[in-house]
């Protein structure tokens, strides 16, 4: 390795010193005074900007000066270092759009037109977010909610595409209907009776609804009339959309809430306005799927989260905005521990399938969201519980959870849909499954057939054994993941497959229309346990069969 003694260069500042690029005009112009001096380089991004300063040097009329000594700080709010309560708006560390430009700072805080808009700390605005926002842009919010929005064909014929044939609505009319609490709102005979708004009217009608059933002929006059409601009604009888129709009813009159200061701290908190908790992520995605039909073309956007799925694309989902939050408990405390979910201006809460929920293990979830997060009291809020029993420990909720309520009990408490025939036939062990071959070959290859038994193992099994013998048969149960799941919905309710075998426990609160014939390969544990399996036939009207061997 050589060794160079440096006295033999010049340092590098001493070679550009010494090209000294504007002496060249200044000698020009001392050998000939009359000729004109070549025009100075000066870069594009100078170009528009007359001699503005940049940064600790300038180009000026001279040349570049490299010991100009006007450079001016920034402005401490627009420093890629920032306090957050200090920052307002705009990307940290590359400056800003300031009127000014870099040599003006005076100008930095005031209207630009497009670009970033920096303001004085004390005359800023509400914080930008993705909340009840409307976009991204910080739009503000509409003034009237209860108009009815532009068409899109797209979605309606997404979520309206597909109407259920098979309901015998008028065996509705003869199902007792019993409302007991303090002045009772007079029941409704049609939709048309109330004032549910052009928005509802017109989903209502999208989604082939002609008449209430029960439960929504009393339900929608008791939440218009924002009364708290404990009502106990046979699986499968509309409950969804009794809640659903007028919760977003009022909704759509009022307008949203202000969002709490608490909103200005973490843009990316969402607060809805009506929450939803539902015992199983099928419950839940039903529920958001009804919910998506009857807020079409409104500003309403619902949202859904629930476990055993990826909770990024959840978040992302959230980021967008939510009104109306349909929920799994479980889910919920930790979207609330991670502070994405504020429920300080929960309006509506709805408890469906409560005694589900409790047989679950959820009650200590509920009572956490409930009771001890940022939830308005009862009184303050309105509050909806639905179960299709009513054991003590509903009671003890109802009590603890609702105001002045009115108890709505349709048809007999905790029986079965008279549009369901049901059989029990003995059957030894080893015969139930050469029966259950007779039964399907009765049933017919197209009919939709739902075979319950009690175990993870006995399902994949079953399954199997139908496979082998030539049937389209898939299976639920606890221990697949969401997709193999959905898939498998998805699969049934296609009738691409139209046998599911599954465990009572992934079946609880599946809404399948079309189910004709459900079959209790091994006999439920309890009495609410037959009431909720039978109930997945003969929902809304239609008609079905229930075969239990034993």
């Amino acid at each position: 390795m050589s060794h160079v003694s440096p006295a033999n260069f010049q340092a590098l500042d001493q070679q550009f010193a010494g090209l000294d690029l504007n002496s060249g005009a200044v000698n020009q112009r001392a050998l000939d005074p009359n000729k004109q001096p070549q025009e100075r380089y000066v870069p594009p991004h100078l170009r528009s900007r007359g001699g503005h300063s940049i940064g600790r040097g300038e180009y000026r009329d001279q040349g570049y000066n490299p010991r100009a000594r006007d450079f001016v700080p920034r402005d401490p709010y627009r420093d890629g270092f920032y306090h957050q309560q200090n920052y307002f708006g705009g990307y940290p560390g590359r400056g800003g759009g300031g009127r000014g430009g870099y040599g003006n700072p005076g100008m930095y805080y005031g209207p630009r037109e497009g670009g970033n808009n920096w303001r004085n700390k004390d005359e800023r605005g509400p914080p930008r977010g993705s909340n009840n926002d409307y976009g991204r842009a910080a739009q503000p919010p509409p003034e009237d909610w209860s108009k009815l929005l532009p068409r899109n064909d797209r979605i309606e014929r997404e979520l309206f595409g597909k109407h259920n044939t098979g309901i015998n609505f008028d065996k509705y009319e003869d199902i007792p209907v019993e409302a007991t609490g303090h002045d009772v709102p007079k029941n409704i005979e049609l939709f048309s009776d109330c004032n549910l708004g052009e928005i509802l009217r017109h989903n209502v009608e999208m989604a082939n609804y002609t008449k209430p059933t029960p439960v929504q002929k009393y339900a929608i006059t008791i939440v218009k009339n924002k009364r708290d409601l404990m009502a106990c009604a046979q699986t499968g009888s509309g409950k969804t959309a009794a809640f659903l129709i007028p919760i977003l009813s009022r909704i759509f009159e009022e307008g949203p809430p202000p969002l709490p200061e608490a909103r200005q701290l973490s843009r990316r908190k969402q607060f809805p306005i009506c929450l939803v908790l539902a015992p199983t992520r099928e419950l839940a995605c039903q529920i958001f799927d009804e919910s998506r039909k009857f807020s079409n073309r409104s500003y309403v956007r619902p949202c859904v989260v629930y476990g055993g799925a990826d909770i990024g694309s959840q978040l992302k989902e959230l980021d967008r905005g939510c009104h109306l939050l349909v929920a799994t408990p479980g889910r919920l405390v930790d979207m609330l521990d991670r502070g994405r979910v504020g429920l300080d201006i929960c309006k509506f809460l709805v408890l469906d399938e409560a005694d589900r929920m409790l047989d679950m293990g959820f009650e200590p979830q509920i009572r956490r969201i409930v009771d001890k997060d940022t939830m308005p009291k009862a009184g303050e809020r309105q509050t909806l519980m639905f179960s299709a029993t009513f054991p003590k420990e509903i009671q003890m909720l109802a009590r603890d959870f609702l105001v002045n309520y009115i108890f709505l009990a349709v048809g007999r408490v905790g029986s079965t849909s008279e549009n369901i025939t049901q059989k029990t036939v003995w059957v030894d062990e080893y015969d139930k499954r050469s029966f259950l071959l007779d039964l399907l070959n009765a049933s017919g290859p197209e009919s939709l057939t739902l075979i319950f038994v009690e175990t993870k193992k006995g399902a994949d099994a079953l399954e199997d054994f139908l496979y082998r013998e030539g049937y389209s048969a898939t299976s639920i149960h606890g221990d697949r993941s969401q997709r193999e799941r959905e898939a498998a919905l998805s699969s049934f309710k296609s009738a691409r497959t139209p046998i599911l075998v599954a465990t009572a426990v992934a079946a609880r609160g599946l809404d399948i229309p079309n189910v004709r014939h459900v079959v209790n390969f091994d006999m439920p544990t309890d009495i609410e346990e037959y009431v909720h399996r039978i109930g997945r036939t003969g929902r809304v009207g239609h008609t079905g069969n229930v075969t239990t061997s034993d």
